[in-house]
């Protein structure tokens, strides 16, 4: 593959110009989509809608829509020459397919029922997944470059501390909501238990802290572009899913937020 992508581009520095405008533009999608959402759900999951096309059984849509996340950084990854990776490099190239190695590869065959995904938003997140394998794990690398002592630096140090932190809560708040139907069971509960005691949406505040403590410590623009996507669209089902449990459920704890703690 690096001879593939060696030949599309006339220098390196050709294609680091690509990935920076990679960065850039999923920026300006983060911005677009939020004003879209302030008007319209994400439609998938208790949101979907038959108007974004026809539906995609939820595991297969999971399965196949997460997989390029994990396939194109791995072609990406064998391709290179492992050893003139740098530390920080690799590291931070393990949090990225940890993340992705659960979320394709096991996430999607433990969920229980679920609605089917449809397929506008499957066709999406397929492709955001094509493109930001390739952003992070390229950029990750070819072209990143840390100083020598930067795995002592505070903001790596902290940032890969928010990153397991994020990881944690996210896995447990799933194992939560997945748990809470009984085999052939249907319908929806109130959560309960970790984070869902102070919030609403305790499995997306996770994978927010998760992105924005990769992004502190790959201190790059192409992992805060990232991060900032992720917030945007996860704040906002947090948000929805809060609204809609205060709706459904009269006995909805009023004291949980919908996604940081005591705050909103």
């Amino acid at each position: 593959m690096d001879t593939v992508l060696q030949s599309l581009f006339s220098s390196e520095d050709d294609e680091l110009y690509v990935l920076d405008c990679f960065s850039y533009l999923m920026v300006f999608m983060a911005l677009v989509t939020f004003l879209f959402l302030l008007f319209e759900n994400v439609p998938y999951g208790r949101y979907s809608d038959e108007k974004f096309g026809f539906p995609v059984s939820v595991r297969v849509a999971w399965f196949i829509q997460e997989l390029p996340a994990l396939v194109v950084p791995l072609c990406l990854v064998l391709c290179t020459d492992s050893r003139t990776l740098h530390l920080p490099n690799q590291l931070l190239i393990a949090m990225y397919f940890c993340h992705y190695t659960q979320r394709s590869l096991i996430y999607p065959f433990l969920i229980r029922g679920g609605k089917p995904t449809p397929f506008a938003s499957f066709s999406l997140a397929f492709i955001f997944c094509v493109c930001n394998g390739y952003l992070q794990i390229r950029y990750l690398s070819r072209y990143a470059e840390f100083p020598s002592d930067w795995v002592t630096h505070p903001c790596f140090i902290t940032g890969s501390c928010l990153w397991l932190l994020g990881w944690i809560i996210n896995i447990h708040s799933d194992h939560i909501l997945r748990n809470l139907r009984a085999p052939g069971e249907t319908g929806y509960k109130i959560p309960r238990g970790g984070l869902f005691e102070y919030v609403s949406g305790a499995n997306f505040l996770g994978e927010i802290v998760e992105w924005t403590g990769f992004a502190l410590a790959g201190h790059s623009v192409h992992s805060a572009a990232f991060a900032l996507f992720t917030f945007i669209v996860l704040s906002s089902r947090a948000v929805a899913h809060h609204k809609w449990y205060l709706r459904k459920f009269e006995d909805y704890p009023k004291s949980r937020k919908a996604l940081i703690p005591f705050v909103f």
